[in-house]
């Protein structure tokens, strides 16, 4: 496909992601201002917000500062009136991160993957822009240069993501193929990279799916908890629904949270709280129906949830070391403790940026500290997977697969020595 086609059908992927993330945004509380307002109100204010709430869910942190006649209505004191929310609901960033991927793969597969990663990335930092340049609120406000950076910086890790994964595989006839090149050459050594990023990809796949399993027994366990916490919010209809929407834009948020509990470290719901399996510490909280999961104790024997990461990296190892077999490469001790140092690096840096993005503020006052902390979940995150993943690629080699590797080895000779014979026998012209 030629390099313009590439191009343009780039920027249209970028310009949909764009759109529909905004239109993700504006469609609600566009609703919710028809219903609440009437269609003759004044909807000055509805793009600003809406605007600004699109970048707070790309991780931009957004300032909220509260009128005087909301404060003296709601009864909250004048020392709430600014604060800031940087926990923002990851849905709609993992929206367009893999919705980058995909525009990658594609260009990739056309044979231009970088036309198509320059032209996807310049068109959505232009239409960034010009989000961050118009939505200006009274009530929220975001750093023009964070509301143009971040989400530009989320489409390209997609896009790049997607095309250099794609070209690897099947090759882009140019710098990725020369790379590939250079790689197998290492010969023991040249599985590493690439088996590293595979069994890390194993390993968070495996920890978001645990967790995710994790915060459903919650639900189960304590969703009483949850419906309680609904009915005093005294919510009608309509109020219930935004509440429920923007706990399903929350979910990736939360399963970070929950990741971070089932690795040990926990989370923290205000400054000097701790959720965690070795303990609870919690003071007044938010009224937040999803806040009702939260486990009011715990026991020293809710750490034997620790074992969960190791055997996601206990995965992450099996198949990993089940490709090494299969393919016959990576043999030697050193270059799988290599690959196993890898997958637990990779997934430690994949639990560092998850945690930064779901931690921060979420309120005034003791608010202000809120989600896992960065240095202790990846660290746990790194142990555990590479006392899983080392478990099972550093173990002596099974019989079985010895067997196997004799079994084939034995084949490769058979199949010489009749090419020999075969050219011994056959007829000279």
């Amino acid at each position: 496909m030629h390099r313009l086609i590439v191009a343009l059908l780039a920027a249209l992927d970028a310009a949909i992601a764009a759109a529909v993330g905004v239109v993700a945004v504006l469609a609600p509380f566009t609703l919710l201002w028809v219903l609440a307002f009437g269609t003759g109100a004044d909807w000055g204010a509805l793009w600003p917000v809406s605007g600004t709430l699109w970048q707070f869910g790309h991780a931009v942190p957004v300032q909220v500062l509260l009128p005087d006649e909301v404060l003296s209505s709601l009864g909250i004191a004048k020392e709430a009136a600014s604060f800031t929310l940087s926990v923002p609901p990851l849905a709609l960033w993992l929206f367009t991160l893999i919705f980058g991927a995909r525009s990658g793969r594609r260009a990739a597969d056309a044979r231009a993957w970088l036309s198509g990663v320059l032209a996807g990335a310049v068109t959505f930092t232009l239409l960034s822009t010009l989000v961050a340049l118009s939505a200006h609120s009274s009530v929220l406000r975001a750093s023009q240069w964070a509301g143009i950076l971040i989400p530009s910086a989320t489409y390209l890790a997609g896009l790049l993501l997607g095309a250099i994964r794609r070209a690897w595989a099947e090759g882009d006839d140019g710098i990725v193929d020369r790379v590939h090149d250079v790689v197998d050459g290492w010969g023991d050594w040249g599985p590493v990279p690439v088996e590293s990023l595979r069994g890390a990809a194993v390993a968070v796949v495996a920890l978001a799916g645990s967790a995710a399993a994790g915060f459903a027994v919650m639900t189960v366990l304590r969703g009483g908890e949850v419906i309680a916490l609904f009915e005093a919010a005294r919510v009608d209809a309509l109020g219930a629904t935004m509440l429920t929407l923007a706990h399903l834009l929350y979910l990736p948020t939360l399963l970070v949270w929950s990741a971070s509990w089932l690795a040990g470290p926990g989370f923290a719901l205000g400054t000097g709280t701790a959720v965690s399996p070795a303990g609870t510490d919690l003071g007044v909280i938010p009224g937040i129906p999803v806040l009702g999961l939260v486990p009011e104790n715990s026991s020293m024997w809710m750490l034997v949830v620790v074992l969960v990461p190791i055997a996601c990296g206990a995965l992450a190892g099996w198949m990993v070391r089940s490709r090494l077999v299969w393919e016959r490469t990576a043999t030697g001790l050193w270059p799988r403790a290599a690959i196993a140092a890898g997958i637990a690096a990779l997934s430690a840096g994949a639990a560092a940026l998850a945690a930064v993005l779901a931690s921060g503020s979420i309120g005034p006052g003791r608010m202000a500290d809120a989600g896992p902390a960065v240095g202790p979940f990846a660290l746990a995150i790194g142990i555990e997977v590479l006392i899983g993943c080392g478990i099972l690629l550093l173990a002596p080699r099974h019989r079985d697969e010895l067997a196997e590797e004799r079994t084939d080895r034995w084949r490769a000779w058979q199949a010489d020595e009749t090419s020999d014979r075969a050219g011994l026998t056959a007829p000279v012209d």
